[in-house]
């Protein structure tokens, strides 16, 4: 059994850099202490009773992704996850303060300002925030049919590439098929990394500074994810 399949993986940002690994199928979810590379004490633990009124959607949660200061009525250093899901055959989004630990707001994504993605709705896998020098303000989405999308937020351009015409992303295409979810590990901004999670209970290393893959396919185990695979 692959453990790791229906998976959702949200970087979190307020505080220490943690990862938060919804496991869909047990309805339950872990976090990660990216500093010790382990699962925090206590976890996994259910989704129900935490996560304020975002938890009962939590089954239907697609992929997510935090931003800073970032969106309308952002404040300075807001730490806000970005939860994409379902509500009936409605794409949602849920802006979740990591600061306050609470919801700040769901909104239908054909309302909000991630408008731009909805036409690849059901495509993407994963997204996150691509800040690099000179381009705060952009995302890429991975998709489930070998592209990605680029999301441009302050100039609302949006354009959608093949893994195999990008000199970066083409590292990526051997995993097209077998990618579950992915959540960045921002340790500096010249040193941020997206984790890509695989079928088969793999990962990549994709450095975003250096736009390269730089490590994998390595396993999921205990030896490299300490208590990511009890869950």
């Amino acid at each position: 059994m692959d453990r790791m399949k229906n998976t959702v993986a949200v970087d979190w940002r307020s505080g220490p850099d943690l990862i938060y690994f919804f496991f869909k199928d047990t309805k339950t979810y872990s976090r990660v202490d990216m500093a010790e590379r382990e699962v925090m004490k206590g976890h996994p633990t259910t989704v129900d009773g935490h996560w304020d009124t975002f938890s009962p959607h939590a089954g239907n949660l697609r992929f997510g992704f935090t931003t800073t200061s970032l969106g309308w009525n952002a404040r300075s250093d807001e730490d806000i996850a970005w939860l994409f899901y379902t509500q009936g055959d409605t794409p949602m989004v849920c802006k979740y303060n990591q600061d306050t630990d609470t919801v700040a707001g769901t909104y239908k994504v054909a309302n909000s300002l991630w408008a731009p993605i909805l036409p690849y709705f059901y495509k993407i896998i994963a997204g996150t925030w691509w800040e690099t020098v000179g381009y705060p303000s952009l995302f890429k989405f991975l998709l489930n049919d070998g592209h990605y999308l680029t999301y441009n937020f302050k100039r609302n351009s949006l354009t959608r590439q093949a893994f195999t015409t990008s000199t970066g992303m083409r590292a990526l295409a051997p995993y097209a098929n077998r990618i579950v979810t992915a959540a960045q590990y921002d340790r500096t901004l010249s040193d941020s990394h997206l984790y890509i999670f695989l079928t088969g209970e793999e990962y990549l290393v994709y450095n975003i500074p250096q736009n390269r893959l730089v490590q994998g396919p390595s396993k999921v185990s205990n030896a490299t994810w300490p208590g990511l695979l009890t869950n």
